[in-house]
């Protein structure tokens, strides 16, 4: 296996490190180590799953082949930015971020003009519980050569897309209207319900499995809603720069804002009880 730096600890990159099992052979740097309320938690995070904690990117990026770059969608280019500083030439930068094409393109520039190889990569499902086997479509000009390493460091699901830096982008921030759209609009029409009474009903008239999936989507965007609607605010910038106005999309954003900063970052377990919380 290849050294792999990950920039960002968050939520996939703790799952890829514990789902490949790299331990110590991989480093990271999370800018939360910054900010004395959040830097414990987050070394015990390092500790928890057995990287190399660093504490600062020239310390996580120096000397290490493999760079995943797993931030929020308005950090991705300043973190692009920051590490083309740092890296040793020749490195195959992975931008797995979800932001739009063009936000791509421009972090492309600034790490090829360093020397690196740029790979634009889109994560295409929850990295829970697939880990290594989620889905990763990759594009750009070092697109195949991406494909290796990210074999070599266990993933087992990726597919080239083309030779274009932003296509897998593309394909993900258009999925991701319909996708997230989806999680806005179902919580959007079942907190109507329950301040009607019709939850039930509702719920009934969509199917068996509907409350399933519901349950599902309001706890993906009562936990993500901050994550989400930054990236669908990418996905506003996306059909902007093709011509289509976002009318509906720019609706996904406000709605997946407003329920996470409700900071409700332990669901309840329940449907009903995620309904009671957010009518509130």
């Amino acid at each position: 296996m290849i050294d792999v730096a990950l920039i960002g600890f968050g939520e996939a990159a703790q799952a890829f490190v514990l789902g490949a099992g790299w331990g110590r052979s991989a480093r990271a740097f999370d800018i939360k180590t910054d900010d004395v309320g959040q830097a414990s938690a987050k070394y015990a995070d390092y500790a928890r799953t057995r990287v190399a904690g660093c504490e600062n990117l020239a310390a996580a990026l120096s000397g290490t082949a493999a760079i995943l770059s797993l931030v929020t969608a308005d950090q991705a280019l300043i973190v692009a930015q920051n590490a083309a500083r740092y890296f040793s030439p020749g490195a195959l930068y992975f931008d797995m971020n979800s932001v739009a094409p063009q936000t791509k393109r421009a972090a492309a520039v600034v790490i090829e003009t360093a020397g690196g190889w740029y790979v634009d990569v889109a994560v295409m499902a929850p990295v829970y519980p697939a880990q290594m086997a989620v889905p990763l479509l990759v594009s750009g000009p070092h697109a195949e050569a991406g494909v290796a390493a990210l074999g070599a460091l266990g993933f087992s699901n990726v597919r080239a897309v083309g030779d274009d830096v932003g296509r897998a982008s593309t394909i993900k921030m258009l999925r991701s209207v319909m996708y997230k759209g989806v999680e806005a609009l179902t919580a959007e029409c079942l907190i109507a319900c329950e301040k009607a009474g019709v939850t039930d009903e509702v719920l009934a008239s969509f199917g068996n499995d509907w409350s399933e999936q519901a349950d599902y989507r309001l706890d993906r965007i009562m936990v993500h809603g901050l994550r989400r609607a930054a990236e669908m605010a990418e996905s506003v910038k996306t059909l902007e720069n093709l011509g289509v106005e976002p009318l509906m999309t720019r609706g996904t954003v406000a709605r997946q804002r407003a329920i996470g900063e409700l900071g409700i970052s332990s669901p309840p377990n329940t449907l009903n009880e995620k309904l009671e919380r957010l009518k509130a």
